[in-house]
């Protein structure tokens, strides 16, 4: 350590740890202060004492010193409490209930928010999760999903049906290029007015975005044509119409960056700033009495990232592919087994079964599955043909063989049953365009794709899509040699506890460098260990 010049002096009763594992259990002690002192030993830390002037009696030289942080001081108190939850975290949503109610649940009893992965599902699943809810964490803070589904517009309106129904209080909000009017239905049938006459917004949105343009949608009131449409049809009041020219139409916005599923690959450090001016801007501008929060995601799986995330701004964190390899989460153990197992380089991007004819791809584990390169020879050829009757007769066969294993014709058939139950008007559409029943029918493998891999079908382990990003290399990197190693002891709360305590004290360390003390690195590298395990243990893991 490089001890720089000082005028103070420190005195304790207790006599400063100069080990490493010492100094780890000091500064691993967030809810206690961190005093770094010069000793005849060498350097030293403690937690307990206090600095005095220099000259008095018994006092060692004091190199730095950092104040007690408990991880909830990380980030914005106002979304602890606009949430009601102890820490400035949220679970982000991963669809077809991969990020499941028993994920939601586990993390509510913790304090964490959690958003239920309901994109894909069809609304009676969601429901049933909804009354888990309301029977196991009652008055308990959850999100819920909505992702824009721009050729599946029946099963948005649905899934904002049945939010009001069940009265759900926070939307997650994904994927949006523009606001639907299902999205702005949601946030104004929540709109009443206060005591003081000021407007209300009992319904909270989540937006989810990696683009300005759809961040300022999401940072503004909602357009006034949509809202005198909602009038018209008797979907919100008078009332509600007025109040929302007073509101953003999101509460939180998600800045989300290299991330696993829908992402533009965009680096943190340099779109988190644009969004934070621009929130700063659109501030200035309506004035809002409570301030549109900015939230960080992509990229997060490990501590050091979650640090530099709150460091560069961020009211709060979210989480996603690391989730996906817990024990609560709804992907099967084939699938959990190949997360554990991922590197920082293996992801790929691939054609998105909800937007596959507008051509937008999402990230998806390239490691152990031929699911990255099947799907996008299936974009290429629904691009260079008219309909599946145009499509050469040895590559026809070539995907009946390998890629569907059955014919074609066949699988359209199951696409038809599929959509007369969930959507008819996709067949309606499709009933005179060659080219949209090939979409469709390509989109049944990249659909079927994804179930295979969250029910863990052994037969189709190639085929597997799996919503990934770099962040669970980098996780998987920070518990080698740990208890997290294992996807059977990776349970969320877990994680999430301890990401947001190796935060905090990462947060520390960089304080301390700040001071000119230079940490070695066994002592400033937070390592999990079992949060029922006593603070000493944390030492025991160097």
């Amino acid at each position: 350590m490089n001890r720089p010049q000082t005028p103070l002096l420190w005195q304790g009763e207790q006599y400063p740890s100069t080990d490493p594992a010492g100094v780890y259990q000091v500064l691993a002690e967030l809810e206690r202060p961190c005093f770094v002192v010069h000793t005849p030993r060498g350097i030293g830390a403690a937690c307990e004492g206090r600095p005095v002037p220099a000259g008095a009696a018994d006092g060692l030289p004091l190199l730095a010193a950092v104040a007690p942080l408990p991880p909830h001081r990380l980030g914005s108190a106002a979304f602890l409490a606009a949430h009601g939850v102890r820490q400035p975290y949220l679970a982000g949503a991963m669809a077809g209930g991969i990020a499941s109610a028993d994920l939601v649940v586990a993390l509510a009893r913790e304090g964490f928010l959690a958003s239920f992965g309901a994109a894909g599902l069809l609304p009676e699943s969601i429901e049933k999760a909804l009354g888990r809810f309301a029977a196991e964490i009652p008055g308990l803070p959850y999100a819920v999903n909505l992702i824009h589904s721009p050729s599946e517009e029946r099963l948005e309106r649905e899934a904002v049906e049945l939010f009001l129904r069940h009265g759900v209080r926070c939307v997650e909000a994904s994927a949006f290029m523009a606001l639907s009017p299902h999205i702005v239905r949601y946030r104004l049938a929540g709109l009443r007015q206060g005591p003081d006459g000021q407007p209300v917004a009992e319904h909270r949105v989540i937006a989810k975005i990696s683009r300005t343009e759809t961040a300022e949608r999401f940072m503004r009131p909602a357009p006034a044509a949509t809202v005198s449409a909602l009038l018209a049809q008797g979907l919100i009041t008078p009332l509600q119409a007025e109040l929302a020219k007073y509101v953003p139409m999101a509460d939180d916005i998600t800045v989300e960056a290299d991330s696993g599923g829908h992402t533009d690959r965009r680096p943190l450090p340099a779109l988190l700033p644009s969004i934070l001016r621009l929130r700063d801007s659109v501030q200035r501008e309506h004035r809002y009495p409570a301030p549109i929060r900015v939230g960080a995601a992509g990229g997060l799986g490990t501590p050091i990232a979650v640090a530099a995330a709150f460091a560069m701004g961020a009211a709060y964190v979210v989480t996603g592919s690391v989730n996906q390899s817990c024990v609560e989460s709804g992907a099967s153990k084939a699938t959990k087994a190949l997360l554990a197992e991922a590197g920082i380089a293996d992801c790929e991007m691939a054609p998105a079964a909800d937007m596959f004819e507008l051509g937008v791809e999402l990230q998806v584990l390239k490691k152990g599955t031929l699911f990255p390169m099947r799907a996008k020879k299936l974009y290429e050829l629904y691009q260079a043909h008219g309909g599946l009757e145009e499509l050469p007769v040895e590559e026809r066969a070539r995907l009946e063989a390998q890629v569907f294993r059955r014919p074609l014709e066949e699988v359209w058939q199951e696409c038809v049953g599929y959509f007369s139950r969930r959507d008819p008007e996709q067949l309606a559409r499709a009933q005179d365009s060659p080219k949209r029943r090939m979409a469709l029918v390509f989109r049944w493998y990249l659909g079927m794709s994804s179930r295979w891999s969250t029910v863990g079908d052994p037969d189709r382990t190639l085929d597997y899509q799996v919503w990934c990003g770099p962040a669970m290399g980098s996780f998987n990197d920070w518990v080698t040699a740990s208890y997290l190693k294992a996807p059977g002891n990776r349970r969320v709360a877990d994680v999430a506890h301890h990401l947001m305590r190796g935060a905090a004290f990462h947060t520390r360390v960089a304080a301390l460098r700040t001071a000119g003390v230079q940490l070695p690195a066994a002592v400033a590298d937070y390592r999990p260990v079992p949060l029922e395990s006593p603070v000493a243990a944390l030492g025991g893991a160097l």
